[in-house]
């Protein structure tokens, strides 16, 4: 039975894309991942709401539930993943190791690269070079795709990671990250200038209604609870270079903590950091800003500094990495600027 018009869109290396045409009189009511599933070849129920949950389906140009009613003259766009690969593999990709012994490493990871293969990004990782660098990495729960990861940072984010390479050094280092006992410092600019000098940011994090790819400060009795302090390191004209602290270690979280506060991270696409915020946009002031995002066309945030008793040794650990060249340029421009 043929109630639609598909059209099937070329694809790219990662998904399948369709259009679907909802005709008059067919399909009115229905749930749109139970439609979806009905015509889309191979497409299991779990996979389509899994996609409309990460904003890959669009139903007249909108992102919709996976409740939604589907009507006559509906137009859905959907992206598909293409399976994974069974497992994540080693590849020759360069990576900074800055420690490394028996149980860990410690990594400076770059910003672009994204930690482990994931829908998008199932080569390129920093799993995918740790894989080729390390002979053994944790196992835990039989996660293929994670091997030895137990925290994460942003694609865009620079800086350190600890890495577990068995499953021993990786429970202990998660319980460390559950204590709040492993010092995680993180430097950023970011627009503003904040009230107080020393400060703490808090709120609930949970995932956007409106953008399941963003995450947001929620309502107290929903979310997870989060907390980052603040040290303001330096003023530069209207921007701050902030020295920030995890209490907690959620997704996104500085980047959604500092927006909420209306001093988002200089240079943050998702969240609000990529366009002038204060002060005029005009003149040397525009010329310079327009030099700056197209310098460093990412968030400015770098995991600075990482500290923590080693499990293994009882040693006290404690690493530090420089700026990324970009943001050392980012920073020493709005210096020269601010102190003209």
């Amino acid at each position: 039975m043929k109630n639609y018009q598909l059209q099937n869109e070329p694809e790219n290396n990662e998904t399948t894309r369709y259009q679907f045409i909802v005709p008059e009189g067919h399909a009115e009511n229905q749930r749109v991942d139970a439609y979806i599933t009905q015509f889309v070849q191979n497409a299991t129920r779990n996979k389509v709401q899994e996609a409309v949950k990460a904003g890959y389906v669009l139903v007249n140009g909108e992102k919709i539930k996976n409740s939604y009613k589907m009507q006559p003259g509906d137009v859905i766009d959907i992206e598909l993943p293409k399976p994974p690969p069974p497992e994540a593999v080693a590849e020759d990709i360069p990576i900074d190791v800055v420690f490394e012994d028996e149980h860990l490493l410690i990594v400076n990871k770059a910003a672009g690269m994204v930690v482990h293969p994931a829908f998008g990004n199932w080569t390129g990782t920093l799993v995918n070079g740790l894989l080729h660098h390390a002979d053994q990495l944790s196992d835990v729960d039989d996660d293929v795709m994670r091997p030895g990861i137990v925290h994460r940072l942003d694609k865009n984010t620079s800086g350190l990671l600890v890495v577990a390479k068995n499953d021993f050094m990786h429970a202990k280092l998660s319980e460390l990250f559950a204590a709040h006992t492993i010092k995680r410092c993180y430097h950023s600019i970011t627009w503003g200038l904040f009230p107080e000098k020393n400060g703490t940011l808090t709120g609930n994090i949970g995932r956007s209604r409106t953008d399941r790819k963003k995450m947001t400060v929620v309502d107290p009795d929903t979310g997870k609870h989060a907390v980052t302090h603040y040290r303001v390191l330096e003023e530069l004209e209207l921007l701050s270079y902030v020295e920030l602290t995890l209490e907690t270690g959620r997704t996104h979280q500085i980047r959604v903590h500092c927006s909420n506060v209306n001093h988002p991270v200089f240079g943050d696409q998702e969240y609000g950091g990529d366009s002038v915020r204060y002060g005029s946009n005009s003149g040397g002031r525009k010329d310079l800003f327009e030099k700056l995002f197209k310098a460093m066309p990412r968030q400015c945030l770098h995991a600075k500094t990482l500290g923590f008793v080693h499990p293994a040794t009882g040693e006290e650990l404690f690493f530090e990495a420089d700026l990324p060249t970009e943001f050392q340029y980012v920073l020493d421009s709005l210096r020269e600027f601010a102190n003209r």
